[in-house]
């Protein structure tokens, strides 16, 4: 069963290593295949990775749409170490983005992940209004 993907006018979207933008009309795409893809409101940028948690998310990002995911690791288990070290709350959802990644779910790792930074968020809020 094809993916179904609608884009509005001059949204992106990856597709495997490509990025496809839009023109000025409304964009349905029927996608068969077993290639990456990533709508350009799941994307994050290198500059946009401003934290500790967003940087862990970049880092499945790059997992996602790697051939070879696996020359992420080093970076990716610092990161997480570091997080885990500095906020052990946010262990839960750093186990839920490890065990997609050891089952080889990488988009659903990528939520998980976006999980991880929404509860960063929360602790940034809560240490803000402290």
């Amino acid at each position: 069963m094809a993916l179904k993907v609608e884009l509005k006018p001059g949204e992106r979207i990856i597709l495997g290593d490509s990025v496809i933008t839009n023109d000025t009309q409304r964009t349905r795409l029927f996608i068969e295949g077993s290639a990456p893809i990533l709508r350009e409101k799941d994307i994050m940028r290198v500059d946009e990775a401003d934290s500790p948690c967003k940087k862990i998310y970049l880092m499945v990002q790059m997992m996602y749409l790697a051939a070879d995911p696996s020359k992420h690791n080093d970076i990716y288990f610092e990161l997480v170490k570091d997080v885990c070290e500095a906020a052990p709350s946010t262990r839960p959802y750093v186990d839920a983005v490890n065990n997609r990644i050891l089952t080889g779910e990488m988009y659903k790792a990528l939520k998980e992940a976006r999980k991880l930074v929404d509860y960063e968020q929360e602790l940034i809020g809560h240490a803000k209004s402290g």
